[in-house]
C-alpha cells in the first residue's frame, strides 16, 4: 500500500477570484512542495474540483450562495499558481458539484492506502466534507489534515472545523 494526497479545490476562484479571501494564496508554495514531496515518494495525487455550470443559481447551493463560480471552462475553475504547475496528467480528478466528492468516497473503498492526507480549500465546508468521506471510506487509515494548509475565510469557522476533523479522529497537523 501507499499513500494518498488530496488537494481539495485549490482553485483560481477560491484564491483570487469570485469567492477569493485574503491568505489563500499563501497556501500555494506549500501545496505544490507537498506535491511534489508524494510525487517523488510514488504517491497517488488527487485533485476536486468544484464545479458549476449555467445553471448554478437555480441550484440549492446556489440559492445560499448566489455567486456563481468555479463555472466548467473558465479561469476560475482551473488550479492555482505553483500548485497548477505541479499537477502532472497522471494525478486522479474528480470534478464534483457539491461539496464532497462521490466519485472520492467510491475510488477511496476500491483503493486502500496506509495514509490518506487534505489540504487545500475550504476548510469549513469542502475539506471537511472530503475528510469525513475519507474517513467513512477507509476507518482504518490513518486521515490527516494539515492545518497549515488549508483555510477559510472565517477564521472561527476554520477553528471550528479542525475541531470537529480532530473529533473525528482526524490528525490535524501544522
Amino acid at each position: 500500500m501507499s499513500n494518498c494526497l488530496v488537494v481539495v479545490d485549490y482553485q483560481n476562484d477560491f484564491v483570487n477570484g469570485f469567492l477569493g479571501f485574503p491568505g489563500a494564496e499563501l497556501l500555494d508554495e506549500g501545496i505544490a512542495e507537498k506535491i511534489n514531496s508524494y510525487r517523488k515518494n510514488g504517491d497517488t495525487i488527487i485533485f476536486t474540483f468544484d464545479t458549476h455550470y449555467d445553471d448554478y443559481l437555480s441550484t440549492t447551493e446556489g440559492s445560499y450562495l448566489p455567486v456563481s463560480h468555479c463555472q466548467f471552462g473558465t479561469d476560475g475553475h482551473k488550479l492555482y499558481g505553483k500548485v497548477s504547475g505541479a499537477a502532472a496528467d497522471s494525478d486522479i480528478t474528480f470534478c464534483k458539484n457539491t461539496f464532497g466528492s462521490d466519485e472520492l468516497f467510491t475510488y477511496l473503498k476500491n483503493h486502500k492506502f496506509d495514509k490518506i492526507e487534505l489540504v487545500g480549500l475550504v476548510s469549513n465546508i469542502c475539506v471537511i466534507a472530503n475528510t469525513v468521506l475519507a474517513k467513512t471510506a477507509q476507518p482504518e487509515t490513518k486521515i490527516v489534515v494539515d492545518a497549515s494548509l488549508t483555510a477559510s475565510f472565517d477564521k472561527e469557522l476554520h477553528d471550528a472545523a479542525l475541531k470537529v476533523m480532530k473529533g473525528l479522529h482526524i490528525e490535524v497537523i501544522s
